[in-house]
């Protein structure tokens, strides 16, 4: 399939070319490490049991990771309508998403939600290319608040400032406790069924070993994961890898993923939008 390249325009979405948020969020790179994020999202038992109740993430999960990457990708890159109207379909999803001591619509589980997405990117971000300065962080952060309010949460529910939300994200992280939920939904995410079966494998396994190591430890611990001397040399070889070779790509290379799923995107909403 012929796959069109990002055609942004200045001022026609939420964002700019210059924004730190976008050029984070182009690097396919990071679609390795939304594991991790995906994880510290449901090793909240409240969003845990919402995903394990609702979500068919283990029937179709590359299904699942396209309607994420889309919308992550219309949020950063398209176009306010294509962010806006995507986003509408994602509330009207999480309103059906409820149970007897959750709702994916409540702005507290949003905040987490949004907080992962952000905390996870930084984090991929400074292995692979290189640390961000203090002003970029508050930057970024702020630009990033953008995923929980496009859903509908309150601006101010969100941590206000950068290290606001470094205070907010220890204080969540010490308060999470793993649930069996968050073990089922982990496994579905660690081993999915996918075409091609065992052929899969060694790319699964780079993937799992990153997902680890993005970790944070306790979190980790929780899970149950070993991770000994060996486990996190393999990783820092990994990253080593990643990093010599990664950002030598051509940049038309490195945001293939994100120029595909917007075609897609595009092409879903040429019909209605006629």
């Amino acid at each position: 399939m012929k796959v069109t390249t990002y055609n942004g325009r200045m001022g026609d979405g939420y964002f700019e070319d210059g924004d730190l948020i976008r050029a984070v969020g182009r690097e396919g790179v990071l679609i390795a490490a939304g594991g991790a994020a995906s994880l510290l999202q449901t090793a909240h038992p409240k969003i845990a049991q919402g995903v394990y109740d609702h979500s068919h993430t283990a029937q179709d999960p590359l299904g699942r990771l396209k309607g994420t990457m889309q919308w992550v990708y219309a949020v950063e890159f398209g176009s306010r309508e294509e962010a806006e109207r995507l986003s509408d379909v994602v509330r009207r999803m999480h309103l059906r998403v409820a149970g007897e001591d959750y709702r994916a619509d409540d702005p507290e589980l949003q905040v987490w939600v949004a907080a992962t997405l952000f905390a996870t990117a930084v984090h991929a971000y400074r292995l692979l290319f290189r640390e961000l300065t203090t002003e970029e962080l508050e930057t970024y952060y702020e630009q990033s608040k953008v995923f929980a309010t496009i859903l509908g949460c309150p601006y101010a529910m969100m941590p206000a400032s950068y290290e606001d939300f470094r205070e907010y994200y220890a204080r969540t992280l010490a308060s999470l406790r793993i649930s069996d939920a968050s073990r089922a939904i982990a496994h579905q995410v660690l081993h999915p069924r996918l075409p091609g079966g065992r052929l899969n494998e060694p790319a699964l396994a780079a993937i799992r070993l990153l997902t680890v190591g993005l970790m944070p430890d306790p979190i980790r611990r929780q899970y149950g994961w070993r991770w000994d001397r060996a486990r996190q040399a393999r990783f820092h070889l990994l990253i080593r890898a990643l990093r010599l070779v990664y950002p030598r790509l051509p940049l038309p290379i490195r945001t293939l993923p994100r120029d595909h799923y917007l075609h897609a995107l595009r092409q879903r909403l040429a019909p209605s939008s006629r």
